[in-house]
């Protein structure tokens, strides 16, 4: 069965962007040998990817005409927002849980990629629906930002046991299962 698992990168203090949406201070990461291609294996296993409104705008902004994502992409928004012709989007408003059925049926047997954002994430997360969280640390504390998890309390703690540990160039991937 598909799992629900948040692949993302963290600041030091927990922040998975600067304030306003920057991710210069992580895309320099990328080039740490094994980051890119753990970043590949993952994407493998991936049938569909999931993200907030906020998200799929700034990919959008920041790779104009060409979408990253060959599988299908849902996009929790409580906006109006448009579509590029050779991207499969759909766009959707509601609670996650909602949509998890179907989001499980669009990755066909596959895993369900939680892109972000923070309160996205969140959200999944306090839904009791990230199965799996795949969290690169690296070495930079950004002081303020978009949270890892949107930053909003959670109804109960959420569990989780650590899997593996990488260590690439001073990044620490870690993996974590919900108990």
């Amino acid at each position: 069965m598909a799992e629900f698992v948040y692949y993302v990168g963290s600041s030091l203090d927990g922040y998975i962007a600067a304030h306003g949406g920057g991710l210069a201070w992580l895309e320099q990461f990328s080039r740490v040998e094994g980051v890119g291609g753990s970043y590949g294996a993952f994407e493998k296993t991936v049938g569909c990817v999931v993200m907030g409104g906020g998200t799929y705008a700034w990919i959008r902004s920041h790779s104009p005409g060409t979408w990253p994502y060959s599988v299908p992409s849902w996009v929790f928004t409580h906006h109006e927002l448009g579509v590029d012709d050779d991207a499969d989007v759909v766009l959707v408003r509601g609670d996650v849980v909602e949509f998890a059925d179907e989001l499980r049926h669009s990755a066909g047997g596959k895993d369900v990629y939680i892109v972000g954002g923070g309160v996205l994430a969140g959200e999944f997360l306090a839904a009791g629906l990230v199965d799996r969280i795949v969290l690169t640390i690296v070495p930079v504390a950004l002081g303020g930002g978009v949270p890892l998890f949107g930053g909003r309390p959670l109804p109960e703690p959420a569990g989780f046991a650590l899997a593996a540990l990488v260590e690439r160039g001073g990044t620490v991937e870690l993996t974590y299962r919900r108990t």
